[in-house]
């Protein structure tokens, strides 16, 4: 095995994977053939790039990040290239990225950009209408595709660039490792079903129904939750996600960390939730990222 991998120094529940820049220099070629815009039109070009990704750590990279992605005791990967060479711009990290989530699965469609990708920038003024860009503001634990139709088996969270950049750190939690899983997933309101809605900027017209918890396949609990989006239907609802978000919040349990540029957090959707600290106010804080989310292959 041609990369190295541990526990991450916050937790051993979360697994790094740190990709050499000589093994990096070895994708600049068979990344050439794909281009951005040929990646976006010809989803089969992303399996031949994912491959390529494959081959050059001998097949080896895709098992791992399958056993990560789907053991309950991690479920988290972050992936760390060395990426200080000049070659590895930008187009680079969205290559990655398609290459490392094609070794999973297959990318839901993003409607917020008509793409299998998204990519946003969170920015010191802000008119948005979500959380995700409102850099002085913290992004509450939560996970992704509450309010589509498609099942969301992961997350991939890519940070592109960042510039006058303090604060804004990762944050994720573990559902096993919270403190009130027992009580608010065992909770009858929880497993009713919420309306889930999104707001205009999603480019999502309906709206989905699904309760708050459920169980996998070995009856254990996963959570499809994001404070913004529920539309509670009744008093016990509405009271119900105030004291749910209460209990994420306030969590001792949750792991907090810089991503460093160019790094990769991989994740399971149904039992990590994710979030971000406020950023410290600057008038030039510029960050972006790429987002990918989809299922596993089966």
């Amino acid at each position: 095995m041609n990369f190295a991998i541990s526990d991450h120094q916050n937790s051993k529940r979360v697994r790094v994977i740190k990709l050499k820049e000589s093994d990096l220099e070895r994708l600049v070629f068979p990344f050439k053939k794909h281009t951005i815009l040929s990646l976006e039109y010809k989803p089969f070009s992303r399996f031949s790039l994912a491959k390529s990704l494959d081959e050059v750590f001998e097949n080896k990279l895709s098992k791992t990040l399958n056993e990560i992605l789907n053991d309950r005791k991690t479920g988290t990967a972050i992936i760390e290239p060395e990426i200080n060479n000049k070659k590895f711009n930008k187009d680079f990290l969205v290559k990655l990225s398609t290459g490392l989530a094609y070794l999973i699965g297959n990318p839901n469609f993003d409607s917020m950009t008509g793409k299998y990708y998204a990519r946003f920038h969170v920015k010191h003024q802000d008119s948005s209408d979500s959380y995700l860009r409102k850099a002085y503001t913290n992004l509450d634990l939560h996970t992704d595709g509450t309010y589509v139709k498609e099942k969301t088996d992961w997350l991939i969270m890519t940070k592109m660039e960042e510039n006058n950049v303090s604060g804004g750190e990762s944050v994720i939690l573990h559902l096993d490792d919270w403190e009130h899983l027992n009580d608010l997933s065992n909770d009858p309101i929880g497993q009713q079903n919420f309306t889930w809605g999104s707001p205009k900027s999603k480019n999502v017209e309906y709206k989905v129904e699904h309760p708050v918890f459920s169980t996998d396949k070995n009856g254990k609990p996963i959570i499809s939750y994001i404070d913004q989006f529920p539309e509670p239907k009744n008093m016990q609802q509405g009271l119900f996600l105030q004291k749910l978000s209460d209990a994420l919040e306030e969590s001792k349990n949750k792991i907090s960390f810089p991503l460093p540029v160019g790094s990769t957090i991989f994740s399971n959707n149904y039992f990590w939730l994710h979030g971000r600290k406020a950023f410290k106010e600057h008038s030039g804080l510029s960050r972006e990222l790429l987002r990918i989310r989809g299922t596993f292959f089966h």
